[in-house]
């Protein structure tokens, strides 16, 4: 049987392997992910990485086997070339190595566009929606001070994990592998990352080191977590840094030496963020969104609000200060250390709340019916059918739904329309550059 094999282990029939076959193909549209979609002669669907729409390529297949739904290839060699195609800057971008990063290999203004032509897809696939009908224009932003030549990488990303393999040096992790590529620098990494110089050094006994630069502070942290018995080295890096480390039983994370937080600066305030808390990567990324969904939002004095999936107060901030004394904002946060850090961030602010738990569990319990202004900020899974039904219920005048994956966001809207509202506009962000990540906020509204 030729798509057949024998488990040496179990003596079971399995199919065929087919990790290796190499296939030349015509390159079709983008897809969600960071890859194209080509099919082989036979009908088979790649999902293929390395590659820009409209080539033709060599494509040699990374997973799957004879009965797969699809399958996953690189891009070994470019037969016939897109214009939006250049040469990757960094070394360690390729197949077989580094996953960071998804479009090293297109042009700027080719990433921006390929993003749109993702979201675009997802809203008229799980939402019905053209981008017209969004209010959006099809357009990918870039972030403040990124639009740079083709050939050139913005250093952007202020928190890198990097990941040890058993000598202990330190790379990034290959895609959809555990193998590391060794690195002796990140591109991508801001300037305040790459200047601690954890590359430099060897890590011994580690299983990762991430290294944080904070934005509007000179705030530089690493934290450690160590091997199973794993004993924690003498940190000597190129600046005061502090330390955490990551507590093999629990998950914990622990101060070592040093500050438990970073001091992070967006829209004229500053924000405590502890034990490796969640922050926007971009230095730009939490100025843009404030902005963002507060030109979407217009708060009113005395309105009542809502910030959902609150981490360390971001929103619940903005919001805070546009409202007046006798408006009042609660913020929901799952994460225990998040909603200490919001407490603490936002103490000047009489008429802001934060409370601690899951949103659909916690928002049912405050006896709140109605509000004036939601904004929600869901982890990449999205908020879900059942908390958008409690959302819509409560008849806000404008919701801001902040959105990491553009699937997860037209789903919601899906089930917002359901519960009445439509979408009034769209905004996209290019706050992931050379990756496939893409953030949006689209603004909602009573249907009526």
């Amino acid at each position: 049987m030729q798509n057949e094999s024998t488990s040496p282990q179990t003596g079971e029939t399995q199919p065929e392997s087919l990790v290796g076959r190499e296939y030349e193909v015509e390159v079709g549209p983008v897809a969600h992910g960071g890859h194209c979609i080509a099919r082989t002669d036979e009908g088979r669907v790649l999902f293929v990485r390395h590659t820009l729409p409209g080539e033709k390529v060599v494509a040699r297949i990374t997973d799957g086997s004879a009965d797969s739904r699809f399958l996953r290839a690189d891009a070994v060699e470019i037969i016939e070339a897109s214009k939006d195609r250049v040469p990757a800057p960094c070394p360690f971008a390729g197949p077989g190595k580094c996953g960071g990063c998804d479009w090293q290999h297109a042009k700027p203004g080719a990433q921006r566009r390929l993003k749109g032509e993702v979201i675009a897809e997802q809203l008229q696939r799980l939402a019905g929606l053209t981008p017209e009908e969004a209010g959006w224009d099809g357009t990918v932003m870039p972030a403040e001070g990124d639009k740079l030549p083709a050939g050139e990488v913005p250093a952007w990303r202020t928190r890198v994990q990097y990941a040890v393999d058993a000598d202990g040096r330190v790379g990034l992790r290959k895609h959809r592998s555990h193998d590391v590529e060794i690195i002796d620098h990140c591109m991508i990494a801001a300037p305040g990352v790459s200047e601690l110089g954890v590359e430099q050094q060897d890590w011994p006994q580690m299983a990762t080191v991430e290294a944080i630069a904070a934005t509007g502070s000179h705030d530089r942290q690493v934290i450690l977590t160590p091997r199973p018995g794993g004993r924690l080295p003498l940190v000597e890096l190129d600046k005061p840094v502090s330390v955490l480390r990551v507590d093999e039983r629990d998950g914990g994370v622990h101060r070592v030496h040093g500050r438990a937080f970073v001091r992070e600066r967006a829209d004229d305030r500053t924000y405590r963020v502890g034990s490796g808390g969640f922050w926007q990567v971009h230095p730009k990324a939490a100025d843009t969104l404030v902005r963002a969904v507060m030109q979407g939002l217009l708060p009113r004095k005395n309105d009542t609000a809502l910030d959902l999936y609150c981490g360390v107060g971001l929103f619940a901030g903005a919001i805070g200060q546009r409202i007046g004394e006798k408006g009042a904002v609660l913020g929901i946060e799952s994460g225990k250390r998040a909603v200490e850090d919001a407490r603490h961030n936002l103490r000047d602010l009489d008429r802001v709340r934060i409370e601690h738990g899951k949103v659909e569990q916690v928002l049912p319990r405050t006896g709140i019916t109605e509000c004036d202004l939601i904004v929600l900020d869901p982890p990449r899974a999205g908020a879900g059918k059942s908390t958008v039904k409690q959302l819509a219920a409560l008849g806000a005048r404008r919701i801001a739904y902040v959105a990491c994956d553009p699937a997860a966001l037209a789903r919601d809207i899906s089930y917002f329309a359901e519960g009445g509202y439509r979408v009034r506009t769209l905004r996209a962000f290019d706050l992931f550059p050379m990756t496939h990540h893409v953030e949006c906020v689209a603004i909602l509204e009573p249907a009526k």
